[in-house]
């Protein structure tokens, strides 16, 4: 589904379960890479399977082939307004999870308050540039009330799973092998990932 935004077109993925929905994952993608990265792409199967919708949003300046993403303000206001439509549609069935890897995890939960999110899905969230830990966006973190959960790799030169916890103590941060793509073990990745949506599911 092609969704006009204030900076052009985006596209949404949708992947329903073959049974009931137990709830809406809506994902973005990194800031190099789209909505098809290994790790998004396992998260997809295991909560389509665990009976959730799933959403995938790919963000106007990729849908353009453009390779630098704009400023998170920008990625932002496509965000709302690609959630504002398909909550229109009446696709947002069941809670409500914000999430996406990377730049997408940042956009999650800077806007989880705003679209009403019954949860937060950061994967390898980038807490800093690497080799930058003064440059901490442990801010967008720490704006996040509901259940948040982070799925870090243990290499990840943004920020080692250590350094997410001691940043962000009301989140869950699961480690996983690999680095910032989360390509090493995307089995790891996905049950993290299935195992907490079921508990945000009954929350």
């Amino acid at each position: 589904m092609i969704v006009g935004t204030p900076l052009g077109p985006a596209r949404v993925l949708r992947r329903d379960p073959s049974g009931a929905v137990r709830g809406t994952l809506v994902l973005g993608h990194g800031a190099g890479g789209g909505i098809d990265s290994p790790d998004l792409a396992a998260v997809t199967d295991a909560a389509g399977a665990a009976g959730w919708r799933v959403l995938g949003v790919e963000q106007p300046w990729r849908v353009a082939g453009k390779r630098i993403a704009p400023a998170p303000p920008r990625l932002d206001l496509a965000w709302a307004a690609v959630l504002d439509r398909i909550s229109d549609d009446g696709a947002l069935t069941g809670p409500l999870v914000l999430g996406g890897r990377s730049a997408g995890a940042r956009v999650a939960c800077r806007s989880a308050a705003a679209q009403g999110a019954a949860g937060v899905l950061a994967l390898a969230f980038p807490l800093h540039p690497p080799g930058r830990p003064e440059k901490s966006r442990a801010a967008e973190l720490g704006v996040v009330a509901v259940p948040l959960l982070v799925v870090q790799g243990a290499t990840d030169a943004f920020g080692a799973p250590a350094e997410v916890a001691a940043a962000a103590p009301h989140a869950l941060v699961r480690a996983v092998p690999g680095d910032h793509a989360l390509k090493k073990d995307v089995a790891a990745v996905a049950a993290a990932v299935v195992g907490w949506l079921g508990e945000v599911s009954r929350a």
